[in-house]
């Protein structure tokens, strides 16, 4: 496979972009550190991890978007919304702390990963695994939010 070095850096700015388009706005660390939680995680992992969840991600689109499958419009369709949901989380959760529809929301989101992974595993394998670590951490996520329900 000849990578397109140009479009793949392009998929994985965008994931980037879109993706973490709130959290840009928001100061998810003094939030963070004032509500009650499950678990503590430092600040500092939470940004590492998305950014190579991200560069997962935008590297499974490319892949998507690269295959000659006949299928690969729906699950592009579903990476977009998926996103849209990821980003929108962190103003929901951030923003408005509106916990117990945030925690609504990731399990939405959750599903619509599930939903992306299996499209993405039937057009090239490789882009769905590239996504299973994102699933992780979502349903890890998706246990501190119900926490942060349950604590505050």
């Amino acid at each position: 496979m000849n990578i397109n070095w140009k479009r793949l850096l392009i998929f994985i700015m965008l994931t980037f972009f879109i993706g973490s388009f709130f959290a840009i706005f928001i100061n998810n660390s003094n939030l963070y550190n004032s509500i009650n939680n499950a678990i503590e995680i430092p600040n500092y992992i939470f940004p590492i991890v998305w950014s190579i969840l991200y560069l997962l991600m935008g590297i499974s689109i490319y892949i998507v978007m690269e295959s000659k499958s006949i299928n690969k419009s729906k699950a592009i369709n579903i990476y977009i919304l998926q996103l849209l949901v990821n980003s929108t989380w962190t103003l929901l959760f951030f923003g408005f702390k509106l916990y117990i529809l945030s925690f609504i929301w990731i399990i939405l989101l959750i599903v619509l990963v599930i939903i992306m992974i299996y499209r993405f595993y039937n057009i090239n394998k490789l882009s769905g695994l590239l996504n299973l670590p994102y699933l992780v951490w979502l349903i890890f996520a998706a246990y501190l939010s119900f926490f942060v329900i349950i604590l505050n």
